[in-house]
């Protein structure tokens, strides 16, 4: 999460018959509520400090977003979405590289060390936050790793019979681990270290 999206995302676009909603007030809002997230966690977050903070009523909130948990769900998904795709670069370790480098690109951000955590807290208390932001955030995120690693298999640079679960995992852990968790500097060549250690771990 690096940034409020640049545009609005369509679950708070003007329904036909409905008001004209502003794009200025929707990304002002946005701006608040990951300033606020961040500020106190989700739990603690209220949508009317969120009002207060982009400096719009609270009526502006609801006229987008019925509730904090579907607010939280179409903002952190717009981010999500709006982050680039890993290029296809032909082989397995640009391939990988380039997805170290999202991953790590989302991460390194402030505002997303303290999010990121909070969230993953949050939704091992509420199974319906869990659950909508696994199927927006995480399980695209992932399949686009799986498809990564399929293409590795079909230019033979990975066994056909690979374990993908424990894989995918692997891909993400440690660097979340890093950045997230333990908040450590990278060394500007880490990424291509942990390219390359990833890439014996998956393939031994």
């Amino acid at each position: 999460m690096t940034s409020t999206p640049a545009q609005p995302p369509a679950s708070v676009r003007r329904a036909p018959g409905g008001p004209v909603l502003q794009d200025s007030v929707t990304e002002a809002i946005a701006t608040a509520f990951f300033e606020e997230l961040a500020s106190t966690g989700y739990a603690r977050l209220s949508l009317e400090a969120v009002a207060e903070r982009a400096r719009a009523g609270k009526a502006a909130i609801y006229r987008r977003w019925p509730s904090k948990r579907e607010m939280t769900v179409a903002l952190v998904t717009a981010v999500a979405v709006a982050a680039p795709h890993p290029a296809d670069t032909g082989m397995r370790r640009g391939d990988v590289l380039m997805f170290l480098t999202e991953v790590a690109d989302a991460l390194l951000p402030p505002l997303a060390y303290r999010i990121v955590p909070d969230l993953l807290a949050e939704g091992a208390r509420n199974p319906e936050l869990r659950r909508a932001l696994f199927e927006a955030v995480r399980d695209p995120r992932r399949g686009r790793a799986a498809r990564m690693l399929d293409r590795a298999v079909e230019r033979g640079e990975l066994p056909a019979d690979i374990d993908c679960e424990p894989a995918l995992d692997l891909l993400v852990g440690p660097l979340y681990w890093r950045l997230a968790v333990l908040r450590t500097p990278t060394a500007p060549d880490h990424l291509d270290r942990l390219t390359d250690t990833l890439i014996a771990a998956i393939a031994a």
